[in-house]
């Protein structure tokens, strides 16, 4: 599971840190539970967090890089509909969403740019901090085996 869910922090279509943080789970049910209450409710929380902010960080990025509303707007609806469309379509569908979004408001095609380009990097960004969170999960799930 720790494989699938890390392979799953760069393909769209896996949920990574969920996986990762199924494998703590799992390893909790043994005779002896290594991790403390605190420490699963703690990566609980992490974990959810992680999950929302996949989500909304290529919005904030189409934002940051001055996008309008409709360029956020868009990101999130390219977001959505790229859902449907794995494992590309979470990587293009935010990206294209901004760009469609900052046209339609009637911004120039280098403003719409900025914010598509906000938006992918928005994602990268996501990836980069799934990747992170499920790599520490994994430490810790090696380190309470040994």
């Amino acid at each position: 599971m720790i494989v699938v869910g890390i392979l799953g922090c760069i393909l769209p279509f896996l949920p990574g840190p969920p996986l990762v943080y199924a494998s703590l789970l799992l390893l909790q049910l043994t005779t002896r539970p290594p991790f403390s209450m605190n420490f699963m409710i703690m990566w609980a929380a992490i974990t959810i967090l992680v999950a929302l902010a996949e989500f909304y960080i290529p919005i904030l990025g189409a934002k940051r890089f001055g996008g309008t509303k409709g360029g956020a707007r868009g990101a999130a609806a390219g977001l959505l509909l790229g859902i449907f469309f794995p494992p590309f379509g979470m990587i293009i569908g935010p990206f294209l969403g901004a760009f469609i979004g900052e046209i339609i408001c009637r911004q120039g095609v280098g403003c719409a740019l900025r914010s598509a380009w906000g938006s992918f990097l928005g994602f990268v960004g996501g990836t980069v901090m799934k990747l992170g969170i499920s790599i520490v999960m994994s430490y810790y799930f090696f380190k309470a085996l040994i």
